[in-house]
C-alpha cells in the first residue's frame, strides 16, 4: 500500500457481529514530524459502531517529551501515538496505554479536553464525598490552564518514540531504562512460561 493508495473493504462488524455491512477503510499517510503512519476507519451503518485509530509504521528510539502549559502553548500541535503515557504531574493526571488505545493528533488545549472529559465522567461513577472534592479540584484546575490561568506540565513518554510536542519549547528527553521497564505500552504479551 503507497501513501495514494486507499483500501477499502466491507467486514463483519466486530460490535453488532451482522456480515458483510461494516465498511474498513485503510490508508497509508505521512506525517509531518511523525512519519508514516495508518490511517484505519471501520464504520457499520446497522448499529452505529465507528473506531478510527493512527498506528504508526515505524519505530524510533524511546522520548519523553516535557513542555510547559500556558496561555501560548494551548494551540501547539501534540501527536499522541497509542503506546504513550499522557501526564500533567502538577494536577495528578495520567493516562496510560492499553488493548484498545488509540493514537491522535490534537494540540495542548485538546489534551486539556480529553482529560476535562475523564474527569467529567469520574464525577458520576464516584458518589463519595472525598472522590466528588478531589475530581471537582481536579476539574477546576484543568479549567483554569485552558483558560491560560497558571501553568503546569505536559509530559508524554512514549516507549517507541512515535510520539511528539511540534514546538521550539519542547524537551525531548532519553527514558532512562528503569523507567522504561515500568511504561505501559497497551500491547498485551505472553511470557513463556
Amino acid at each position: 500500500m503507497n501513501e495514494d493508495q486507499l483500501t477499502e473493504m466491507i467486514i463483519k462488524c466486530p460490535a453488532c457481529s451482522v456480515e458483510g455491512k461494516a465498511k474498513s477503510i485503510m490508508k497509508e499517510l505521512e506525517i509531518p514530524h511523525f512519519g508514516k503512519v495508518l490511517e484505519t476507519t471501520i464504520q457499520c451503518p446497522s448499529c452505529g459502531f465507528k473506531h478510527s485509530d493512527i498506528i504508526a509504521l515505524e519505530q524510533n528510539d524511546p522520548a519523553k517529551y516535557v513542555l510547559e502549559i500556558n496561555k501560548n502553548t494551548l494551540t501547539v500541535r501534540v501527536v499522541r501515538s497509542q503506546s504513550a503515557t499522557v501526564s500533567i504531574p502538577e494536577i495528578g493526571i495520567k493516562v496510560e496505554p492499553g488493548p484498545k488505545s488509540e493514537g491522535y493528533v490534537t494540540n495542548v488545549e485538546g489534551i486539556l479536553n480529553r482529560f476535562e472529559d475523564a474527569v467529567k465522567k469520574a464525577l458520576k461513577l464516584f458518589e463519595d464525598d472525598e472522590s466528588q472534592k478531589n475530581a471537582k479540584n481536579t476539574l477546576n484546575q484543568i479549567q483554569e490552564l485552558k483558560k491560560g490561568n497558571g501553568t503546569a506540565t505536559l509530559i508524554i513518554q512514549d516507549p517507541f518514540g512515535q510520539s511528539n510536542i511540534v514546538s521550539d519549547s519542547v524537551k525531548i528527553l532519553e527514558i532512562p531504562e528503569e523507567e522504561l521497564r515500568e511504561l505501559k505500552t497497551g500491547f498485551s504479551h505472553i511470557e513463556d512460561g
